[in-house]
């Protein structure tokens, strides 16, 4: 695989089954060189197998496909109108002319049906400056901007003081929205109760949401209304879902506040609670199931009967579907093996219609069949694509840590002989909580296909193998992760002899660009490195960083600057600077707020004065998602700079897809 093939990948996704479990709706997104931007549409599929179609033809984004109760319509949002952002639009099953229904200034939500087929709820920001339209306008100074709140600015939206997300409704017959909240609150994944009165949404709306991550479910009446909380504020709480009788709301969230890597739970919790004088606690369903059940933001799924639910998690590298039980018990797992689920949705029959990745096949479309009598793959888009390229399989391994299992994958270099010994490069996971495993993952076929090993771990505050595993990271960033991390790189040299251990590079991006920073200042083990969009001064990112206020004091072990600068300095790779001597490329997004641009500029500042061998990368426009959703040709041409990088110090195998790159 070289780069170029990212625009040869059709990228399946949000598989919706219809009501009679007889059709899946899905999108097909592409990267476009040319246009240099995403292009998406609608596609359909019969759950007996025929051939799947294109529903749309939007020339840009078709997304978020929903179908009507009754099955004759699927709500969607499209950018088809230029200028646009996604508005909401309805189109009958079988095909026929989209009608619009909104024209909102920051576009909408992803969409959700009332049960009488007549209504559509969504959420959408409102408010904000209005933008200069007219060459005297955009002469014009702008107007400061006046913010009293901490949450003041999100990666990816830039600003959001002023224009917080609302819920609203919108009858498909008269596309009229009526907004049914306000405020300077953020408002989430509405859903319609069974009888259509009352809309459940996730809210932080408590006095003390600035300073710290806790939210609640809200109940709202679909004709308008004042707001009633059905939660305690105990910690997150989102994706509300009405259990069929409408008595019961499930959710996802945690029951303790700022308590980041610890697992996301199933609750439920009676409707009868926004009545009830006396306070009555959710109930976990999964206080037992030592694994998290939020990777894909999906709500939980009920049954027809009510008695069950369906979720996802991550388990050891893969994310299945699991089934829970509303009495209780371990959720048992419906869908397994050796990839990672990326989307699901399930029919009224209980048929469940979800999108798989494994590491040599991009996601494709599979059903589940009600009776449990097994799955059936109903896409291949990338099925001539995978016919012309070498894509590499990945090899797990185990090893022992500090009475820890971890978990470590290789995979070989195209092209692979095992009479030859190969560089290797070593890829450190971001979050920390967050897992590599069984996903196709392009940076490593393209690591693979370019002549490289590839070596990747799950260290300690990895998800997927229990919480205490993955709350071990926090209060010990460059601790004992990074003793796992070498642990892992020692492991796969010993198990794999064909891995020059003198031929090594290192990186990784946010979290991992953090790793690969702190590994270069603490050992000379390494050719050459890449950091990506890294933490590497603790202390500026606490103020600086969207999150850093909360999240850098959590993961520091709860500290704040002014009271223990030291810590801060003491897990700051910036702090090391004098100690790299590894050739260091640094690659950061000019709109990143996650890990603002200037923990790159620190760093490179820091090399450049000490003489250091270092090459600093800035991509305008793009945020801390460059490398998920980046543009096409920006995604296209960190390929080009990071292999040419690493081939400079580290001359890759000479395997036809390297040769190809170069």
């Amino acid at each position: 695989m070289i780069p170029h093939d990212l625009t040869r990948i059709r990228f399946v996704s949000d598989p919706q089954i219809s009501p009679d479990g007889r059709t899946v709706a899905f999108v097909v997104t592409t990267l476009s060189d040319e246009s240099d931007e995403y292009l998406s549409n609608i596609w359909l599929v019969d759950t007996t197998g025929s051939g799947p179609r294109r529903f749309t033809t939007g020339p840009r984004r078709d997304t978020a496909p929903r179908w009507s109760p009754d099955g004759t319509r699927l709500a969607f949002v499209s950018e088809r109108e230029p200028g646009k952002k996604g508005q909401l639009y309805v189109m009958p099953a079988q095909g026929g002319e989209p009608t619009r229904l909104t024209d909102l200034r920051h576009g909408v939500g992803t969409p959700e049906w009332s049960p009488d087929g007549t209504r559509l709820a969504f959420a959408a920001r409102v408010g904000g400056a209005p933008e200069p339209e007219t060459e005297e306008e955009k002469r014009k100074s702008r107007p400061p901007r006046i913010i009293t709140t901490l949450k003041y600015k999100y990666n990816g939206e830039g600003f959001t003081y002023d224009r917080r997300p609302q819920i609203f409704t919108v009858s498909v017959d008269d596309g009229e929205p009526r907004q049914l909240t306000e405020g300077d609150y953020d408002h989430t994944d509405p859903v319609f109760s069974p009888d259509g009165r009352s809309i459940a949404f996730a809210s932080a709306r408590h006095d003390d949401r600035d300073h710290d991550d806790a939210g609640d479910i809200w109940l709202v009446p679909a004709a308008g209304g004042a707001p009633r909380r059905l939660t305690q504020t105990a910690g997150p709480a989102t994706h509300p879902s009405f259990s069929p009788a409408g008595d019961t709301v499930a959710y996802l969230g945690r029951a303790t506040i700022n308590n980041f890597g610890g697992n996301v739970r199933l609750f439920t919790v009676p409707v009868a609670a926004v009545e009830s004088t006396q306070k009555i606690a959710p109930t976990s369903l999964t206080e037992d199931f030592d694994r998290s059940c939020s990777p894909l933001g999906v709500p939980p799924l009920w049954s027809r009967d009510g008695d069950t639910l369906i979720i996802s998690a991550e388990d050891q590298g893969t994310i299945g579907i699991h089934v829970a039980r509303r009495d209780g018990g371990p959720p048992r797992r419906l869908v397994s093996g050796h990839r990672v689920v990326t989307g699901y949705s399930a029919a009224r029959d209980g048929s469940i219609a979800f999108t798989a990745s494994d590491p040599t096949s991009p996601a494709e479309l599979f059903v589940y069949a009600a009776d449990e009598h097994g799955e059936r793959q109903l896409t291949d888009l990338n099925r001539e694509w995978k016919r012309e390229v070498t894509l590499s399989a990945a090899e797990r391994f185990h090893f022992e840590r500090a009475g820890f299992t971890v978990d470590g994958w290789v995979m070989k270099p195209a092209g692979f002989d095992a009479a030859h010994r190969y560089p290797a490069l070593l890829n450190i996971h971001g979050g920390p909580h967050a897992q590599y495993g069984y996903p196709f993952f392009d940076e490593f076929q393209v690591q693979a296909g370019a002549g490289y090993a590839v070596i990747y771990t799950n260290p300690r505050g990895s998800q997927g193998y229990g919480e205490a595993f993955t709350r071990a990271v926090v209060g010990d960033w460059g601790g004992g992760d990074v003793a796992d991390v070498m642990a892992g790189l020692d492991e796969a040299l010993r198990r794999f002899d064909w891995i020059d251990p003198e031929r090594l590079g290192v990186l990784g991006g946010s979290y991992g660009g953090f790793m690969t920073s702190w590994i270069v200042g603490h050992s000379k083990r390494f050719r050459v490195a890449c950091s990506e969009r890294a933490v590497n001064y603790q202390p500026s990112m606490f103020g600086t960083s969207d999150i850093g206020f909360l999240f850098n004091q959590v993961e520091l072990g709860g500290i704040r600057p002014w009271d223990d600068l030291a810590k801060y300095l003491e897990r700051s790779p910036l702090s090391y600077a004098r100690d790299i001597t590894t050739p260091l490329l640094i690659v950061h997004s000019e709109d990143d707020l996650r890990c603002p641009m200037e923990q790159a500029e620190q760093l490179f500042v820091a090399l450049k004065i000490l003489r250091r061998e270092t090459m600093f990368v800035r991509f305008p426009d793009e945020n801390h998602e460059l490398t998920r959703s980046g543009k096409p040709r920006h995604r296209l041409e960190r390929f080009r700079i990071l292999l040419e990088w690493f081939a400079k110090y580290l001359p890759p195998a000479p395997s036809p897809a390297a040769r190809a790159v170069r």
